[in-house]
């Protein structure tokens, strides 16, 4: 087992490590924005309340050379290999303000077999991204993201007893992913309005996005109404929605069909047992 303190340097840790290591990080804060290359990794903390991994990229935010980092270099923490474990830790993105510097990713998985237990992932605007990206994304940003982080493989995705916190489209992207007995929770936004999920999976997968015996709630100050369970980041993206119990803050309608776009039409979200009021193109299984 690697051993990590506060201080020590976490991404030469993880560029060190061998497949199948376990590297344990010693209650505290990380700052530091890191990735993960090297498959079959264990990170295990000392609790989610304890153990932190943060930083603060936003997507307005300029690099070196005067670029914006747009929302998929924002990451606290990008897992690009497969068959990574997390338990019992935190990962931040503490930028805040999402209406004037834009999205904030916490963590991004753009690996297959990932699996995070009892974790807590906190951000506000696109918190979570589970890979792969949509093809158009996948070629729109060759040369300007890492291909580890364009790669067109299959990703997926599993998290048992965790919190995700956020506000607008934080849990988003086309990965395979179970959500199991997890806590999803809406934060305040200055904007009033906000999207718990946003799935842009293309027609031909036939699992996106499950959720399962998770609760969603809200932080102090969310309006009754205010939040959507998802919206179809692009055409067919798919969500499930099984034995999930809602606060008041969810609107009664459910789902968005993502401003002015035909969405509704190819949108599949799916609701056991579907709830009254929802929009008509909601169904169950």
């Amino acid at each position: 087992m690697i051993e990590l303190h506060p201080g020590d340097d976490l991404q030469k840790a993880l560029d060190s490590a061998r497949p199948g290591d376990v590297i344990h990080l010693a209650a505290g804060e990380y700052r530091a924005k890191s990735s993960i290359s090297v498959s079959g990794l264990i990170l295990l903390g000392d609790g989610a309340d304890r153990t932190r991994i943060v930083w603060d990229d936003y997507a307005k935010k300029l690099d070196d050379t005067g670029k914006e980092y747009n929302t998929f270099r924002t990451w606290t923490l990008a897992v690009c290999a497969d068959g990574v474990t997390m338990k019992d830790l935190s990962i931040v993105n503490d930028a805040l303000h999402p209406e004037t510097k834009g999205q904030e990713v916490a963590l991004t998985v753009y690996g297959d077999d990932f699996a995070m237990e009892r974790c807590r992932l906190t951000s506000t605007q696109d918190t979570l991204f589970l890979g792969p990206l949509p093809a158009d994304l996948i070629q729109r940003y060759e040369g300007f993201l890492l291909d580890t982080l364009r790669r067109d493989k299959p990703c997926a995705q599993r998290f048992t007893d965790c919190l995700i916190e956020g506000t607008v489209d934080f849990i988003f992207g086309c990965g395979k992913a179970l959500f199991d007995n997890c806590e999803i929770r809406s934060l305040l936004d200055a904007r009033g309005v906000g999207y718990a999920a946003a799935p842009a999976h293309a027609l031909e997968q036939t699992e996106g996005f499950t959720f399962r015996g998770c609760r969603f709630t809200a932080a102090d100050g969310v309006a009754d109404g205010s939040i959507w369970l998802a919206r179809p980041w692009r055409d067919y993206g798919l969500c499930v929605f099984d034995h999930c119990s809602y606060g008041p803050h969810i609107a009664a309608l459910g789902f968005d069909k993502w401003n002015d776009t035909d969405r509704d039409k190819t949108a599949r979200f799916y609701e056991t047992p579907l709830r009254p009021g929802r929009v008509p193109w909601a169904k169950t299984l």
